[in-house]
């Protein structure tokens, strides 16, 4: 680990969690399908621990900075840090977050459990306030799907010095383009269902901390609970993992250019991008909710190339009307279309996503 810090993020995808360069043995980790080890050692079951998950582990830890605890999906990594909040505990989370972070959230407090804050993420002011007594603050940058940024370093401060944990969900920028623990958060959390394996067909989530205590814990909620991935779907994670640099740069690329020619579309009331990444939301104009659903729901249906799917961050380009979900903030623009933009040839994409809007 401590040799490979010394190279850059884009050398630690391909190098990190690999075995031995040992002669004749694989380049990979292979697939370890077990559930029983023999005893005595520090295996001994195939709830505790697995080799796959573990190559995985290393690598994704190694480009976060911390130790990483991989598992089944996002909702359960996230779920699993949502757990260390006490009984009671205040939780300061982003108006506009994903959709199953305010379901488990509004669950724990429905049971009495916690109490959650929401907060425009963005206005560092108003979050460093909502922080007092907070026992976490949780955090997207950017925001799905209103794609809002936060001042990481500020808000983290402000946080620590209230007295609250921080945890970041970094799957939308990956940490190839923000290390949630280089600017103090306690964890960083991921889908790795999206950008890190990067090809749809995984569902895993992961926590980085790099604090050693918070990473038994967050092991023992995963223990307990059971929510552990597939060692297939480890190995392929790692096999994604390896080409995010060169799958996120040309993703970010096409969407830098797809924004440009959107710019000033007469059907488009809106174009929000942070500037970094490869997600792009439009806001469909409409005189009014209704009409604006319509017309986004519309534009959806008449694309051919872009794939209409709720997921992202795979080599294919999806996109989605989020208030189609009942779920969706109320504060997302009906006519809000969530696009992730994937691989194919700028000119293809723009041109499928030009006609559908007519």
């Amino acid at each position: 680990m401590t040799e490979q810090r010394a190279f850059r993020p884009e050398t630690l995808t391909v190098i990190a969690g690999r075995p031995p360069h040992d002669v004749d043995e694989p380049l990979n980790v292979p697939v370890h399908l077990a559930s029983t080890y023999v005893a005595g050692g520090s295996r001994e079951y195939g709830r505790f621990v697995n080799p796959s998950w573990t190559a995985f582990e290393d690598a994704l830890g190694a480009l976060e900075g911390g130790r990483c605890v991989s598992f089944a999906s996002g909702i359960a990594a996230i779920g699993a840090v949502l757990d260390l909040v006490p009984v009671g505990g205040v939780v300061v989370a982003p108006r506009h977050s994903y959709t199953g972070t305010v379901g488990l959230l509004s669950d724990l407090e429905s049971r009495g459990l916690i109490r959650a804050v929401y907060v425009d993420i963005a206005d560092t002011t108003a979050v460093a306030a909502a922080c007092k007594g907070a026992a976490l603050l949780w955090i997207e940058s950017p925001t799905n799907p209103a794609l809002e940024v936060a001042d990481l370093p500020a808000i983290t401060a402000a946080a620590h010095a209230a007295g609250a944990r921080v945890a970041v969900d970094n799957t939308f920028a990956t940490p190839l383009l923000q290390r949630p623990l280089e600017s103090g958060a306690d964890f960083s959390v991921h889908s790795a269902t999206k950008y890190i394996a990067g090809h749809s067909d995984v569902l895993m989530g992961a926590v980085i901390t790099a604090n050693d205590d918070d990473a038994t814990a967050i092991t023992g909620r995963r223990t307990l609970g059971g929510a552990i991935p597939s060692p297939l779907d480890a190995f392929l994670a790692l096999r994604g993992l390896r080409t995010l640099h060169v799958r996120l740069e040309r993703a970010e690329q096409n969407a830098q250019e797809l924004v440009r020619r959107l710019d000033g579309h007469p059907a488009l009331a809106e174009v929000r991008y942070p500037g970094f990444g490869a997600i792009v939301s439009i806001v469909v104009a409409g005189a009014d909710d209704a009409a604006a659903a319509d017309a986004a729901d519309a534009v959806v249906s008449r694309t051919h190339l872009w794939v209409h799917a709720t997921s992202l961050g795979g080599v294919e380009s999806t996109l989605e009307r989020r208030r189609r979900w009942p779920a969706e903030a109320p504060t997302i623009p009906a006519g809000l279309v969530r696009l992730s933009v994937g691989l194919e040839h700028i000119d293809d994409l723009s041109a499928d996503l030009l006609d559908a809007l007519g």
